[in-house]
């Protein structure tokens, strides 16, 4: 399995993502759907941002959006294979669980991680949909967001590809969600819930089993 879990947008490092995707597909998919709760010229301008940043760094980028394959999973799965990198932007958690569910992409994803298809990354909701549950960003994300968009229940159970919940902004000065990171924080040590905080600029790298943060 290897993933690239920014806390914001590309982190410091992002020659360490172009490692290690490596000699693989230079194809690239953006997947926006945490957005899918902001108008669409906000939409299209953190999408293009996206673009623009893979497509610096060597990749050949398109947009993916999950919604065209909301209970079609092999559809998903199909326009999927040959992909060497998932890049999945920020926004609102549940949003993006809500669309990866629909469109079977939760499972997708696992199996083609686990098969070392493909590289996932992201930053933000990107990669905090991977830990075992989105408990606690409740206080970060709107969940009930998504029953106004699509009249359904938030899923609160994460891809669980992580073993601990992935925290970003923390003290992050000049991020607007820096101060309500700190009381995700809060409450998961009173609860117990195992987590690991990353600073922006900061990434999770996970290639096999080895693990760093750069």
């Amino acid at each position: 399995m290897r993933l690239y879990l920014s806390s914001f947008r590309m982190g410091d490092h992002p020659e360490r993502l172009v490692e290690l995707v490596g000699d693989d597909s230079r194809r690239a998919v953006v997947i926006a759907n945490a957005m899918d709760d902001a108008p669409p010229d906000i939409c299209r301008d953190g999408v293009e941002r996206e673009l623009t940043s893979l497509t610096s760094l060597g990749f050949e980028p398109v947009e993916l959006d999950l919604r065209d394959y909301f209970d079609v999973e092999q559809g998903l799965r199909h326009e999927l294979a040959g992909v060497g990198l998932a890049w999945l932007r920020g926004g609102n958690v549940f949003m993006l669980r809500h669309a990866l569910r629909r469109s079977g992409g939760d499972t997708a994803f696992a199996d083609l991680l686990a098969r070392d298809a493909l590289v996932y990354a992201g930053y933000s909701a990107g990669p905090c949909v991977l830990a075992p549950s989105l408990r606690g960003l409740e206080i970060v994300d709107d969940a009930d967001v998504v029953g106004r968009i699509y009249g359904a229940q938030p899923w609160w159970d994460g891809l669980g590809l992580l073993d601990v919940a992935f925290v970003p902004h923390y003290q992050s000065p000049g991020h607007p969600e820096t101060s309500a990171i700190d009381l995700v924080v809060a409450r998961y040590q009173a609860e117990g819930t195992p987590y690991r905080t990353l600073h922006d600029g900061q990434a999770l790298i996970v290639n096999g089993t080895d693990t760093a943060i750069v």
